[in-house]
């Protein structure tokens, strides 16, 4: 029915899902561009978020307006990311994470809600967990291949729900107790105004781990010249074609002339120059 809460979800946030999926931080994950670091930061944010989101779960269980949602055995993340925080920071993973401004203020909206707006929850927890169990599979296997980890499901076990045998049967089930919600139609509103909102705080982590990602590679640039072998893309030469005035594709002129000092002849010439130099500095001393 149009009137269902599931159908008033996905044609409320419609706009505000196309929004979060086309940020470059996603489009990029999805292509397997994504840093190790970067991932690791990403990590953290779910960790924060789904740690709160738990809480408020659970502290309202037994509320009429959430209680039928309530599936922590089969949804509950946060036990899988303390293990992808051990793997990726160790032992001592508490001491090594904080949590980012952005993230803090998606946790302290689902603080708020659960608090004083539990009904809203449903938001919240539709939004995330239908999500791991659509998308959040095909980032798993992205995030696997790209970052090399171990095919026993290490770093990604937040994306692991060892409990749900049939992801499709269970988002059924799951949508099913929403639509059984005793629930008005202000509440309802309210309720796609709340997931919308969880959208442009996920967007808001989404360009914060942007951000995160162009100063790594910033800083990857730091230091010595890049090493580069002097074919294929000239503008990776430590020193440019186009500020020497060369041809482009001519070769990277540093490697160029590193492999003439190499030549004998060349080596002979060079020596003979630095004897020619160094008596003519001596004789300007003098």
């Amino acid at each position: 029915s149009p009137t269902d809460l599931s159908e008033l979800l996905k044609s409320g946030t419609k706009e505000s899902h196309d929004q979060a999926t086309n940020m470059q931080f996603v489009k990029d994950f999805l292509k397997g561009r994504i840093k190790k670091e970067v991932f690791k930061l990403a990590t953290v944010a779910l960790y924060f978020t789904y740690s709160a989101l738990e809480e408020e779960i659970d502290r309202n269980k037994d509320n009429a307006v959430f209680a039928p949602l309530y599936f922590p055995v089969e949804l509950h993340r946060r036990e899988a990311l303390v293990k992808d925080m051990e793997y990726f920071y160790g032992k001592d993973w508490k001491e090594k994470i904080q949590c980012s401004e952005a993230t803090k203020h998606y946790v302290d909206r689902i603080r708020h809600v659960g608090q004083h707006e539990p009904e809203l929850l449903v938001a919240h927890a539709y939004i995330r967990y239908m999500g791991d169990l659509s998308g959040g599979q095909v980032l798993k296997k992205v995030a696997q291949r790209a970052l090399k980890l171990p095919s026993t499901e290490e770093g990604i076990q937040f994306y692991v729900f060892e409990n749900i045998s049939n992801a499709q049967q269970f988002k059924q089930l799951y949508r099913a107790r929403m639509n059984a919600l005793d629930l008005d139609k202000n509440t309802k509103e309210r309720i796609v105004e709340e997931a919308n909102r969880a959208f442009i705080l996920n967007i808001q982590v989404f360009d914060e781990l942007e951000k995160a990602g162009m100063s790594l590679a910033e800083e990857a640039q730091d230091g010595d010249a890049p090493v580069h072998d002097g074919k294929g893309d000239i503008r990776k030469c430590p020193f440019y074609a186009d500020k020497l005035g060369g041809v482009a594709g001519a070769g990277c002129p540093y490697h160029t002339a590193m492999s003439l000092a190499k030549q004998p002849i060349v080596q002979l010439i060079l020596a003979a120059w630095v004897a020619v130099a160094a008596g003519a500095a001596a004789w300007y001393v003098m």
